[in-house]
């Protein structure tokens, strides 16, 4: 059984990565069908400005902290999670599942050129797993994609079409399968394709893949402005805790 902590109204697994993948492969193993959401500070912060995402984030079946700054957010406010839970790791720890037990997975997301690689990359890393299917991300027609997956009735649905787009797909289409474990998982098709690199381990291990990623992608600037206003909000909310403790003393 999964824990959960609060953080900016978000309820967040505070569990260590090998529980949550125990809780999650019990799901998969009983075709229960589950919507995992992989939020960092962006995406936190876009969801407090536009409410129909909020309450997408929040009928999800987890939130996962995948972003230092959540972790530190968990911290500030007095519900310390116990670890961060990334996107990629976790996808990895469902590939190699999937590998063992021969759970069929589907991609969808990233560019016509690059979800191919994707796909063969991850065949050649996990030989056993069966890739029920993948399509680019660059479509108009939802009923091709919702018919194919029908079709195909994968284990696993990586979603990798960026916030908030990915999100919205799956709660907008979810209602159209019997089962299926649907992940966003952001960038993580173009790290597994060798187009783009996850950060070295020791910035991971400093926290630091953030930095990396901007290094590696400054068009990503904009977004990162994102975290500043979710740390004021952060600090925001911690004075008005405290405050509301002085009132009742």
């Amino acid at each position: 059984m999964l824990n959960f902590k609060e953080v900016l109204g978000f309820h967040f697994v505070n569990n260590r990565m090998e529980e949550l993948v125990s809780e999650v492969h019990s799901r998969i193993n009983h075709a229960q069908k589950t919507f995992i959401v992989t939020a960092n500070p962006e995406i936190i912060t876009y969801a407090q400005a536009n409410p129909y995402y909020e309450k997408i984030l929040k009928s999800s079946n987890y939130i996962i902290p995948d972003g230092v700054g959540i972790i530190l957010a968990s911290k500030i406010l007095g519900q310390h999670l116990q670890e961060r839970l990334t996107g990629f790791d976790l996808m990895s720890r469902l590939l190699e599942i999937s590998n063992k037990k021969n759970y069929k997975i589907y991609l969808l997301g990233t560019k016509p050129d690059i979800i191919d690689m994707t796909a063969s990359n991850i065949k050649k890393t996990f030989p056993h797993i069966e890739i029920a299917g993948f399509h680019h991300g660059y479509f108009h027609n939802d009923q091709e994609i919702i018919n194919e997956i029908k079709l195909s009735e994968p284990d696993i649905i990586f979603v990798g079409l960026g916030f908030p787009k990915q999100e919205k797909w799956i709660s907008d289409n979810l209602h159209h399968f019997n089962k299926g474990l649907f992940i966003g998982i952001g960038g993580c098709l173009n790290i597994w394709a060798g187009v783009n690199k996850r950060a070295p381990k020791f910035m991971r291990d400093l926290n630091l893949e953030w930095l990396y990623r901007l290094i590696k992608e400054p068009t990503r600037s904009k977004r990162m402005l994102a975290i500043p206003i979710f740390l004021k909000r952060v600090f925001r909310q911690n004075l008005n805790k405290k405050e509301e403790r002085t009132e009742i003393k």
